[in-house]
């Protein structure tokens, strides 16, 4: 169930990023209105994976597929595309949160 959890999690953290830059500093209130639940969704959701997912696991996961997302969404939707040092470093955070989840000891706690 815990990434069940963290699956919501992270849906919810890319929701509200992405709708972030559209809330024009918190005036425009349905992107404004997003963000709040969906941050509010994403820390929820995150605190019950906590519970059965190591933290450090938890947040690698949480935090690599939220950039990855935000990145790409980014790309389509503000047309703010990645150079290619962008996607080098997007590909070395998925390799180190790969290295942590299935090579590290604490991928088993």
């Amino acid at each position: 169930m815990g990434y069940f959890y963290l699956f919501i999690a992270i849906v919810g953290e890319v929701i509200a990023t992405t709708y972030l830059k559209s809330t024009n500093n918190f005036t425009e209130f349905l992107p404004t209105t997003c963000v709040v639940i969906g941050y509010g969704t994403a820390f929820y959701f995150m605190m019950l994976a906590m519970k059965t997912i190591p933290i450090a696991i938890t947040y690698s996961i949480w935090a690599g597929i939220g950039i990855s997302a935000i990145t790409i969404l980014g790309a389509l939707k503000y047309k703010e595309i990645p150079d290619m040092l962008a996607i080098l470093g997007l590909f070395l955070i998925i390799i180190g949160v790969i290295i942590l989840v299935f090579y590290s000891k604490m991928g088993t706690n």
